[in-house]
């Protein structure tokens, strides 16, 4: 049974950083494209990041993008979010999700598998 496990969230001052991790188990890692998403209190799921599956390739939402840095470490089944100059707005619970697709997607339905969730709280 495939599995995402998530880890690193937690409670930080705005202006602070944090490094999520998302273990990869049953699952040939190195074959999939493998996404952040997140989700806040009463909104939908949003994409933050993505990430081939070779890791040359990465795509960032704009809310993110030059503070957050995705990568991954195919020998250990393992996918990073370094995210740096965290917001208020970034507190959501953090979902890494794998994809069959060939290239980076944004869309939550096209990601097989989901991890539980790490919640990320930034305070102001």
């Amino acid at each position: 049974q495939v599995q995402l496990v998530e880890s690193g969230g937690g409670l930080v001052q705005a202006g602070g950083s944090l490094t999520l991790s998302c273990v990869a188990s049953e699952l040939t890692f190195n074959i999939y494209v493998m996404g952040w998403f997140r989700q806040a209190p009463g909104k939908e799921r949003e994409f933050v990041s993505g990430i081939s599956w070779s890791g040359g390739s990465t795509t960032y939402a704009d809310s993110v993008k030059g503070r957050f840095t995705i990568s991954r470490d195919n020998a250990k089944n393992t996918l990073y979010l370094q995210m740096n100059t965290l917001k208020p707005e970034d507190t959501a619970v953090y979902y890494c999700a794998a994809s069959s697709f060939y290239r980076v997607v944004v869309t939550p339905s096209q990601y097989t598998y989901w991890g539980q969730g790490t919640q990320v709280t930034v305070s102001s």
